[in-house]
């Protein structure tokens, strides 16, 4: 009987090979992003490209936080959803500062090359509330 631990790398060791051009794909969108900023039109084929992996995956939440920063890309010229941040302490409020603009994006888009990560899927999940805003 296969333990449940060698089942799960197995499961996500298939889940790696069925879109092997995804990964590439993200680290080309990341490093784009770093060198020259958000450039919308650079970034949307990518990004759409991406979605349809998703989609095939049947990775809903990460189809989702593709199809919604495409929208919020065209729509705003930028990225300016913040990271999203633990609820802060009431002392803490005063000096929290939002992080934005393409760190936010390489934030992102490090969530989704690793979304088998429970706790990227749920940050993700916290963007696309963001952006749905």
């Amino acid at each position: 009987m296969i333990s449940k631990r060698k089942n799960l790398f197995l499961y996500s060791k298939l889940r790696k090979l069925k879109h092997e051009k995804a990964p590439k794909l993200i680290d080309k969108i990341i490093a784009e992003a770093d060198k020259n900023g958000i450039i919308v039109d650079n970034l949307i084929e990518d990004l759409m490209l991406l979605r349809t992996y998703a989609v095939e995956e049947k990775n809903p939440v990460v189809a989702k936080a593709l199809r919604l920063t495409v929208e919020h890309l065209e729509d705003n010229e930028a990225f300016i959803i913040p990271i999203p941040t633990d609820e802060p302490l009431e002392e803490e409020s005063d000096q929290t500062q939002l992080i934005v603009g393409t760190e936010s994006f390489i934030y992102l888009m490090n969530l989704i090359k690793k979304s088998l990560n429970v706790l990227n899927k749920e940050e993700i999940r916290e963007y696309n509330k963001l952006m749905q805003l």
